[in-house]
């Protein structure tokens, strides 16, 4: 049995050497590739892929925004998030949006054939290196107590997650397609729906909800 991917990634060097990567075996076939988030949901409904491979950040509609978008349809495929994060709280969020898998670009070639021949057939998969125990314990946080970010819309989120990362408004604006002002503006609405009053409180919020790695 083919399975049929869609691969999603707005930096065209990755994008292109996963789609080699898997086309190199028999087992696989890309069936379409998308730069843009945007462009994902319209491929999704006119190829019928088996699984969908995304990037986390992408300009147009993040990864999480996608894979909510995809959820909703009455025959969806597996997605798998491949990114750079290895933060339980992207994993989680992941999970929530309705993703079966979540790998690293760090990790071996041949896990991403493992992880993509689990979700296709239903079965989640989490990178080794997201430790059971410490998902767990996050997870159980979440569900315990809801955390205030969840009233953040999908766009306050990604523009949340880039500031905290050091990004300046105008990077943001640049990756996410849109205007400083509009950026001001999100970042503004967020900082405000979660009590915080400056770029350090932003920071630390973020690492200790699992926003961004303690490392970033």
């Amino acid at each position: 049995m083919t399975i049929r991917l869609i691969v999603a990634d707005d930096h065209s060097v990755v994008r292109e050497g996963i789609c080699a990567l898997l086309e190199s075996d028999d087992e696989f076939e890309v069936v379409g590739q998308a730069s843009d988030g945007d462009e994902v949901p319209d491929l999704v409904e006119r190829l019928q892929p088996d699984v969908v491979v995304l990037d986390l950040m992408m300009p147009g509609r993040s990864g999480l925004e996608v894979t909510r978008t995809i959820a909703t349809r009455s025959s969806p495929p597996s997605v798998l998030i491949l990114t750079v994060h290895d933060s339980a709280g992207y994993v989680v969020e992941a999970l929530r949006s309705g993703a079966t898998g979540y790998a690293l670009k760090q990790a071996p070639a041949s896990e991403l054939r493992q992880a993509i021949r689990a979700i296709a057939v239903g079965i989640q998969y989490l990178s080794p290196s997201l430790t059971e125990r410490a998902l767990e314990a996050y997870v159980g946080m979440a569900e315990s107590q809801p955390e205030p970010e969840d009233r953040l819309t999908a766009r306050e989120r990604e523009v949340l997650q880039l500031a905290a990362e050091g990004h300046s408004n105008v990077e943001i604006a640049a990756r996410l397609f849109i205007s400083r002002r509009t950026v001001e503006t999100h970042r503004g609405h967020a900082m405000k729906k979660l009590g915080l009053q400056s770029h350090v409180d932003l920071a630390l919020y973020a690492v200790r909800h699992g926003m961004v790695p303690p490392d970033g």
